[in-house]
């Protein structure tokens, strides 16, 4: 069945089975191997990116729900007019604060924190706390809070 959706601005239409997690067809069909497989069941986080800029885990979405969709992922995230070799201001917190530790879980934390960002600009720890919900392994968290305040106080 013929999908189509736009991915990081770019029209794609894939003949896939309907059912196909949304991850694979990211990263098997068209190569943007940057949204990571973790858990397979929505509890980690690693697979997440943005459909219609809602912050969504892939590994659980059929592709079929995709279509017609806007969908970005990290390889999206990027600002190519920005001064900074192109990163968007949360990319660029993230590497002045070092939050990556083995940075598997990063680009799932990434993009839920961009779409929290862009839902409410000023939230709270509280709010950070309960939107995002990606699990780290290293507990990179007290970063990952560091460069949300930077983002959020620039």
């Amino acid at each position: 069945m013929p999908i189509s959706f736009k991915v990081n601005g770019k029209e794609h239409t894939l003949d896939v089975e309907e059912d196909m997690p949304l991850l694979w067809a990211l990263r098997d069909e068209l190569g943007l191997t940057g949204t990571k497989f973790g858990c397979g069941i929505a509890a980690c986080g690693a697979c997440t990116v943005q459909v219609d800029g809602t912050a969504m885990r892939s590994c659980s979405i059929p592709v079929s729900y995709a279509d017609g969709s806007e969908i970005t992922t990290i390889e999206g995230l990027a600002d190519p007019e920005a001064e900074a070799g192109g990163l968007s201001p949360l990319q660029q917190a993230w590497i002045e604060r070092q939050v990556p530790q083995c940075g598997y879980c990063q680009s799932g934390m990434l993009m839920a924190v961009d779409a929290l960002l862009k839902e409410n600009p000023q939230p709270s720890d509280e709010e950070v706390g309960a939107a995002i919900t990606n699990i780290c392994r290293c507990g990179s968290y007290p970063r990952v809070l560091a460069a949300i305040r930077d983002v959020t106080r620039a």
